[in-house]
């Protein structure tokens, strides 16, 4: 029994410092970005669907520089962040409007095409 004390010890000693550090070196950005249309993208680095999303968020966030905020957050590194935005499973995009309000969420993986088309229809172009 003692050495199972002392080895669960190792890990949360190994385990916690890492989970607190690596929250604390990467600030998380605004959301939703001040008067711009926003895609919040949830979801995890190691999570499958969240991994092919992964290059389709870059290319539109590459296209639609200055004219809409494109935002992807761990919620694996961020935990408080799964539950301010009431995440029950990842990958979840949410969509914001010029003035800030939620006015689509989505929750599985969401293809190019898609986002695009929601992205335009709050007047992104």
């Amino acid at each position: 029994m003692r050495t199972l004390v002392v080895a669960l010890t190792v890990v949360f000693a190994l385990v916690l410092p890492f989970s607190a550090s690596s929250q604390a070196q990467s600030a998380l950005p605004e959301v939703p970005a001040t008067g711009m249309v926003t895609m919040l993208d949830l979801g995890a680095n190691k999570c499958i669907p969240c991994k092919m999303m992964a290059p389709i968020l870059e290319d539109v966030r590459k296209e639609y520089q200055g004219k809409a905020s494109i935002v992807f957050i761990d919620v694996w590194q961020h935990t408080a962040e799964a539950h301010k935005y009431r995440i029950h499973a990842i990958p979840t995009q949410i969509f914001f409007d010029k003035q800030g309000n939620e006015v689509l969420r989505h929750v599985g993986f969401m293809s190019k095409k898609d986002i695009v088309q929601v992205l335009e229809k709050l007047g992104v172009k």
